[in-house]
C-alpha cells in the first residue's frame, strides 16, 4: 500500500471538487490489493471521493453509489487494477461481505460503511473518515446535502 504519507491526517476540503481531486491524487498511488475504508455520514462526499479515485485509477465510470446493488465493479481502461466500490450499509457481517466474492488480491476495493468489517478481510487498509456539518449554523439540510460546504477528511493508515 504505496500512498504518499503527505495524505496522512486531517484536511480540509472546501467543495466537491477539491474532494474528488484528493481522491484523483490518491487513485493515481493506489496498486491492487489496496482497501480504503471510507466512513461519514449521508452527503459527507464518499462517492464523489470515489469518483475522483476511479479517475485516478483510469477505471470504467460512471461511479455512483452502490447503495441499492451493495457492490460495483469498475474495469481498468488502462491495463490496471479495478475498482470495486461496495455500500456496507445494509450488510449484516463481515460473512455477507465475504459472500460478495470480491477479489481483494486483484483489486482496488472502496468500502463505504466498512469499518466494522475491515479487519475481516484484511490485514491493513487506508481508513478515510470524511465530516461534514450536521448541528448549528453550519449545518446541512437534506436537501443540501450535495452542497459546497467545508468537509473535513482525516487518512489514516491502521494495521490490523
Amino acid at each position: 500500500m504505496t500512498v504518499d504519507p503527505a495524505f496522512l491526517g486531517r484536511h480540509e476540503i472546501r467543495t466537491s471538487d477539491a474532494m474528488e481531486a484528493l481522491g484523483l491524487r490518491i487513485g493515481e498511488q493506489l496498486r491492487p490489493g489496496d482497501l480504503l475504508i471510507l466512513t461519514g455520514p449521508l452527503g459527507a462526499g464518499k462517492t464523489t471521493f470515489t469518483r475522483g479515485l476511479a479517475e485516478g485509477l483510469g477505471v470504467r465510470g460512471p461511479v455512483q453509489s452502490p447503495t441499492f446493488v451493495i457492490a460495483r465493479t469498475h474495469p481498468s481502461l488502462i491495463g490496471g487494477a479495478p475498482l470495486v466500490h461496495v455500500d456496507a450499509y445494509r450488510l449484516g457481517s463481515a460473512a455477507e461481505l465475504d459472500d460478495l466474492d470480491i477479489d481483494f488480491v486483484r483489486s482496488v476495493v472502496v468500502i463505504e460503511w466498512g469499518r466494522p468489517m475491515a479487519s475481516a478481510v484484511a490485514d491493513a487498509w487506508w481508513d478515510i473518515e470524511i465530516e461534514r456539518p450536521v448541528g448549528g449554523a453550519e449545518s446541512l439540510d437534506d436537501e443540501d446535502l450535495d452542497a459546497d460546504a467545508p468537509r473535513f477528511v482525516t487518512v489514516t493508515r491502521v494495521e490490523g
